[in-house]
């Protein structure tokens, strides 16, 4: 198994890499991240073999669609897929602002936004900042923020795009793994036919398999694995270190501190184990993994490729670090 491999993505009739490009960093996400460098991550993960791309309006309020449209602009169309979002809507003095955009374009912010006509619209505006005239994946982005319209109106138009062609394929972009699977049974026949996972199902967090995995498998829904690295924890546990913990929990330290010996004892880099953990499940496609520089993009890619061998994941469960039915990547 390798980044560029390419695989279809559940029954989409769409092939994505292995590895994809999570583009919320090139959009300012904590930190400013200059044009040049966010044209120069995409071409190296586009020279790595990467054909799958995630962005969103709400990443940087715009611009990191603007500038994943443009850096991608003379890729064959036919050659990759790329992904955005609605439920968010970019106009002048949005309220729902988000302190985590570094720098982000004045004067305009993002507005919640589900109904059927705020999709439509913020299909069209993505689509003009892209520079597209199809978006392959389309996720209800956060579809817990306004449940009802989200898996009513929200989906509907979505649905109706599909139909129409415009979009290829119907997604959920969540972080909770229960509202992902609510949202599978509620939504409308023929349903969703892929979804975004960010940050629960990794070698930290495994509550996606409690009830999500195992319906997407049953129905046919591709999982895109994302938040695999857990804000970093896995590669600097430390408090304070950048992964969103002042104090990072003793219990969970301790289990940190257990998946590094056992990574040393097999010569696996952490991050490594991590990439490559979520692709064990017949579910999961690919993993999507943020980068805001090209060294980023060489450096997951270099883990995603290195070897792991069927040991390490055995004495991973051995010692009760993963649960004994996780599948694991053969």
């Amino acid at each position: 198994m390798r980044a560029d491999d390419l695989v279809p993505l559940g029954r989409t009739g769409l092939q994505v890499s292995r590895l994809g490009l999570g583009l919320a960093s090139l959009g300012g996400l904590f930190e400013p991240v200059p044009e040049e460098q966010a044209a120069a991550t995409i071409d190296t993960a586009w020279e790595s073999g990467v054909r799958l791309f995630d962005t969103a309006p709400v990443y940087g309020y715009g611009r990191s669609e603007t500038r994943t449209g443009a850096a991608l602009a003379s890729r064959p169309r036919d050659a990759y897929v790329l992904c955005t979002k609605v439920g968010r809507l970019i106009e002048p003095s949005g309220p729902d602002t988000q302190p985590i955009w570094a720098d982000p374009p004045a004067g305009v912010g993002p507005r919640l936004d589900y109904s059927y006509a705020g999709v439509l619209r913020s299909v069209e505006e993505s689509l003009g900042r892209l520079g597209l005239d199809r978006i392959d994946v389309l996720h209800v982005h956060d579809p817990d923020e306004d449940f009802g319209a989200a898996v009513g109106e929200a989906y509907r138009a979505l649905a109706d795009l599909r139909a129409e062609g415009v979009v290829g394929a119907v997604s959920l972009g969540v972080n909770h793994a229960p509202v992902a699977a609510r949202f599978l049974r509620e939504a409308a026949a023929p349903g969703p036919d892929c979804v975004l996972l960010a940050g629960r199902y990794n070698l930290l967090d495994q509550s996606g398999l409690d009830e999500l995995l195992p319906l997407c498998a049953e129905r046919g829904v591709a999982v895109m694995a994302a938040g695999v690295y857990q804000s970093g924890l896995l590669a600097d546990p430390r408090p304070g270190a950048p992964h969103g913990y002042a104090s990072v929990p003793a219990e969970l330290a301790s289990r940190i501190g257990a998946l590094r010996r056992i990574c040393t004892a097999f010569d696996v880099p952490p991050l490594a184990a991590a990439v490559q953990f979520p692709l064990g499940h017949p579910a999961v496609t690919s993993v999507v993994v943020g980068a805001r520089s090209p060294a980023e993009v060489a450096d997951t890619v270099s883990l995603f490729n290195h070897p792991v061998p069927g040991d390490f994941w055995t004495a991973v469960k051995t010692a009760g670090l993963l649960p004994e039915g996780a599948p694991t990547p053969a």
